[in-house]
């Protein structure tokens, strides 16, 4: 196997508590994502005996202005104690704050002065990063169905933020369910971003479920990410169609090559 699998615990197994979704994960050979771990006992998870790959990285702020660059970094602080606690190897970011059904805090567009904001901000986080030994991935959305009015979503925007910043302790979180709704390509996209992956997710589109429901070659994309040499974390951040497990299944099928 080429690739390190993940999940994400907080879309499968939903009847379930997180601590048994994580426990579970680890059972069948999967790292775990977090989304929202303050919802979450930490102690609780740490006993799971669970390995985290990615969470969470903020719960509040904003790249683009002052006021939420300050919110921004106070809340990265808090999120990567949590997640040293937690062993979580990324700790995520996107370009504001998103809200109930994954709408922004803050609509805004990324006018030229913003951008110049946005790459201090990521210098800063970066500074955190380097002080805690941690390291921040930041993540592409799709603006048409899920996340309309997030500033620096799309995947051409995020890498050209980290890509600038260009520094060790900031990555990509490359979700490339987000990137076929916004902007297809998918293989030449993972070609461009590849010297700044930290993580690869995925789903199938429509309906963010494993991959084989949709329109996606995930199989044929698992095969150009190995002979790109990408040998990195993936990341199933998906719903299950049906059984979770059979979900998870037909994900490691697909990225086993």
């Amino acid at each position: 196997m080429a690739f390190t699998l993940a999940a994400c615990a907080e879309m499968l197994w939903r009847d379930k508590p997180i601590e048994w979704r994580c426990a579970r994960l680890q059972e069948m050979g999967f790292l775990v994502g977090l989304w929202n771990w303050p919802a979450h006992d930490i102690d609780k998870l740490i006993a799971s005996g669970a390995r985290f790959s990615i969470m969470n990285g903020y719960l509040e702020g904003r790249l683009a202005d002052d006021t939420g660059a300050d919110m921004l970094m106070a809340s990265a602080r808090e999120a990567a104690l949590v997640g040293k606690r937690l062993g979580v190897a990324r700790l995520n970011l996107h370009g504001t704050g998103l809200g109930d059904g994954g709408r922004p805090s803050v609509a805004e567009v990324a006018t030229p002065l913003k951008w110049v904001k946005a790459l201090d901000t990521l210098n800063r986080i970066c500074d955190l990063a380097e002080e805690l030994d941690v390291i921040f991935t930041l993540e592409n959305l799709n603006l048409p169905v899920d996340h309309a009015g997030v500033p620096f979503a799309r995947a051409e925007e995020t890498l050209a933020l980290v890509s600038a910043v260009n520094r060790p302790r900031l990555r990509l979180n490359l979700d490339l369910y987000h990137a076929q709704i916004g902007e297809g390509n998918l293989i030449e996209l993972c070609q461009a971003c590849l010297p700044w992956i930290g993580e690869i997710q995925v789903a199938d589109v429509p309906g963010r479920c494993e991959p084989g429901t949709g329109e996606i070659n995930y199989g044929g994309v698992a095969k150009a990410l190995k002979a790109m040499g990408y040998d990195g974390p993936v990341g199933l951040e998906a719903f299950a169609s049906a059984d979770p497990e059979k979900a998870l299944e037909a994900f490691r099928q697909a990225f086993t090559v």
